[in-house]
């Protein structure tokens, strides 16, 4: 017999899927795969903050999306749905930047 309160397979009450980050990953993860040379600097290379910060959303996304909340507050911050955004914006920012 297993207690349903240590058992982390057990779902939480109040988790559920988020549909709006969920899609927002997956639209990252297919456009990052079909067009890889979005996140490419002006001279060619590739630019590693909009990477980052794009990664970044996509892997809140998919937690936040599924219905995962971690127990440490860091980590519920780092892979919440503002944290989503926040990654898109900041990548979208950056990629506007350098023209």
């Amino acid at each position: 017999m297993t207690d349903r309160q240590t058992d982390p397979a057990v779902a939480q009450p109040g988790s559920s899927i988020q549909l709006l980050p969920l899609l927002a990953a997956i639209a990252i993860m297919l456009g990052i795969t079909i067009w890889p040379g979005a996140l490419a600097a002006p001279g060619g290379g590739a630019d590693h903050w909009a990477a980052m910060a794009l990664f970044w959303a996509m892997s809140a996304g998919f937690v936040t999306g599924v219905g995962f909340q971690p127990r440490f507050f860091a980590w519920r911050w780092l892979f919440s749905g503002l944290a989503c955004l926040a990654g898109v914006a900041l990548a979208a920012i950056r990629l506007y930047t350098l023209g």
